[in-house]
């Protein structure tokens, strides 16, 4: 079991549900702050400042600044005027908060002050438009907010309509909106990452368990690739979650909730094609986050469902599961430090 202390993020308001921001190694974790669902967590650059999603109906992001043993003091909360906000992240400039409000299918902008907290949001951008999937698809979803290795576009992803969103960031916080890129309809994308040196993005579809590999440059996707997060004729329903890529590039994980699997994927050495090459248990029920240890020779897998964290060992990109997983009541979100 690796000594390496985490943050871990867990949803409070469900039946056996945990008391918010845990912290320390795996096998020796403990509550450090009780707030409401804390999703997803995001360190800032100089790991002063941690910041957290309230992803409940009245939606908001919490602030918080991290004590030398670990623990959080809470700086303040700003609402995101949505609701049920489920990720975020500190665009390159550590000047501005952004996240993505799931149900209402709308972004939040918050600038960051000096002393680590937040001020009122500088834009609130709503999203429209619907998909085929008439259960999941009503209307817009925002899944997650993603910048690129450049940090030169912000991008965020609307499961409800399919839809990308590339814009830069101006210097006072607002959003400009420079392309779009549509998914096939029903596809329901969720997360994305990019290639750290190739001119390309992959993006893990929850709706009919794909990934999207694009060819990218300045601020612009082209769809190059759609391949299954499954082996063929993988029974059953089944949700992808999260997407990681390796620091060299040469390999993609995603998460399967339903499957309950971690799927791999090769990368070609021009980064615009991708090979199945692994699936194997997560260690648990409904992996909904998956995170690399700091030195990139492990993986965690945070099974929501079963209350359970795995740990893997990655070698020439493959998984091993390492030991058995750790309880920890509704792992969400596993943050490194």
């Amino acid at each position: 079991m690796t000594s390496e202390r985490i943050y871990v993020g867990s949803y409070t308001s469900q039946p056996e549900s945990g008391d918010g921001i845990a912290f320390g190694p795996l096998d020796g974790l403990a509550p450090v702050v009780t707030t409401a669902d804390p999703s997803f967590l995001v360190r800032s650059a100089d790991g002063r400042f941690l910041y957290a999603t309230d992803e409940g109906s009245d939606g908001m992001v919490a602030a918080f600044a991290i004590q030398p043993d670990g623990g959080l003091e809470r700086l303040n909360d700003q609402p995101t005027n949505g609701n049920d906000p489920c990720h975020l992240d500190i665009d390159p400039s550590g000047r501005y908060l952004l996240s993505a409000n799931y149900t209402s299918g709308s972004v939040a902008i918050h600038p960051i002050g000096a002393d680590g907290s937040l001020g009122e949001a500088t834009q609130f951008l709503q999203r429209e438009g619907t998909g085929p999937n008439r259960e999941r698809q009503e209307g817009p979803h925002a899944h997650q907010i993603a910048f690129d290795p450049a940090g030169t576009y912000v991008f965020d992803i609307d499961l409800g309509s399919d839809t990308v969103y590339s814009s830069t960031l101006t210097e006072d916080g607002q959003l400009k909106e420079v392309d779009r890129l549509h998914i096939h309809p029903g596809a329901g994308p969720r997360h994305m990452v990019f290639h750290p040196r190739a001119g390309a993005a992959y993006v893990i579809n929850e709706l009919d368990s794909t990934l999207t590999v694009c060819g990218y440059s300045d601020g612009k996707l082209q769809i190059v690739q759609t391949a299954s997060t499954r082996p063929a004729d993988s029974p059953g329903e089944n949700y992808p979650a999260e997407l990681l890529i390796s620091a060299d590039g040469r390999y993609l994980y995603g998460s399967n909730r339903g499957d309950n699997t971690v799927a791999v994927f090769a990368i070609a050495a021009d980064g615009l094609s991708v090979e199945l090459v692994q699936t194997i248990g997560s260690g648990g029920d409904w992996p909904r986050h998956l995170a690399f240890s700091n030195d990139g020779t492990r993986l965690y897998a945070a099974n929501e469902r079963s209350n359970q964290i795995a740990t893997f060992t990655i070698a020439d990109g493959r998984l091993t599961q390492e030991g058995d997983p750790v309880s920890w009541p509704k792992p969400v979100c596993i943050l490194p430090v």
